[in-house]
C-alpha cells in the first residue's frame, strides 16, 4: 500500500511541477506579448526618444540664450543711436561691464546733459 501511495503522490507532485512550469512559461509569453504590443503602440504615436528630446531641449536653451544676447545688443544699439554725440564703452569685461539697464540709464543721463549744452 505504501508503494501505491508514493506513486500516487509522486504523480501528483509531477503534475503540480509541470503545471507550475507551464504557468511560468505562460507568464513569460504574456510579458513578451504585452511588451511587444506596448512598443508597437508607442511607436505608432511617434513619441521621440530620450536622446532626441534632450538634443532639442539643448537647442531650445541655446536659442533662448542667443535671443537674450541679441535683445541686449538691440537695446544697446537703440540707446546709442538716440545720442547726438558718439559714445565709447566696453562690454564683456568681467566685473567691469554695465548691464543693459545700467547702460540705458547712463545713456539717458548723457542725453539729458547733451540737450542742456
Amino acid at each position: 500500500m505504501t508503494q501505491t501511495t508514493n506513486q500516487f503522490f509522486d504523480g501528483i507532485a509531477k503534475l503540480m511541477t509541470d503545471a507550475a512550469g507551464a504557468a511560468q512559461g505562460m507568464r513569460a509569453e504574456f510579458e513578451t506579448a504585452a511588451k511587444s504590443q506596448a512598443e508597437r503602440f508607442l511607436h505608432g504615436m511617434d513619441i521621440p526618444q530620450r536622446e532626441e528630446f534632450e538634443a532639442v531641449k539643448a537647442m531650445a536653451l541655446k536659442a533662448r540664450e542667443e535671443n537674450e544676447r541679441l535683445s541686449q545688443r538691440v537695446a544697446v544699439r537703440t540707446a546709442c543711436a538716440a545720442l547726438s554725440k558718439p559714445l565709447s564703452f566696453m562690454v564683456g569685461i568681467p566685473d567691469k561691464s554695465f548691464s543693459v539697464a545700467e547702460l540705458e540709464a547712463a545713456l539717458t543721463r548723457v542725453q539729458g546733459s547733451n540737450r542742456q549744452s
